[in-house]
């Protein structure tokens, strides 16, 4: 196994997580708060969509597919606040999109030199990622930090540990 290898799997095992928290909930759902103050599901997967797409931009411009029109205006730290089920898009086209970005960051990751890993990452990911390895490592941990976020929803909405 490569590290290409152990990126994918890691990848793998996040999206997994995600999607069978997401599995059973409905868009109205999506909109529950695990407490007062907290971002919702619909927010953050917006927000690990256009985590994920910039990313892979940053890493090879032009990769990503195009995100719909005003996508990134409607996940901002404004936008958090907003409960309105027409301020977000719908479960599935969450799904559509994760599916898609997915694919095209597999595709990043399969053509990156593996020379260029070690190489330090670049702005605006450079506070906090030191490494371009780091701005992969973070596409799977990202969205497993906010998948256990959902998993308090899910219980506060009386469904039953899933793992």
């Amino acid at each position: 196994m490569n590290v290409v290898d152990c990126f994918k799997m890691h990848w793998s095992g996040s999206a997994w997580v995600a999607q069978t928290y997401l599995a059973d909930l409905t868009d109205s759902e999506l909109l529950v708060r695990a407490v007062p103050g907290s971002n919702h599901i619909a927010w953050q997967i917006g927000h690990c969509l256009l985590a994920e797409h910039g990313l892979m931009e940053s890493l090879k411009p032009g990769s990503m597919p195009k995100l719909p029109e005003g996508f990134a205006a409607r996940y901002t730290n404004s936008t958090a606040k907003l409960d309105s089920a027409s301020a977000f898009h719908t479960k599935a086209t969450y799904l559509e999109l994760m599916e898609s970005l997915r694919n095209a960051a597999i595709k990043v990751l399969e053509t990156f030199p593996v020379a260029e890993l070690e190489d330090p990452s670049v702005p605006p990911w450079s506070g906090f990622l030191p490494t371009k390895a780091a701005m992969f490592r973070c596409v799977g941990e990202h969205w497993l930090m906010h998948a256990g976020q959902w998993a308090l929803v899910r219980r506060k909405l009386g469904r039953a540990p899933l793992f």
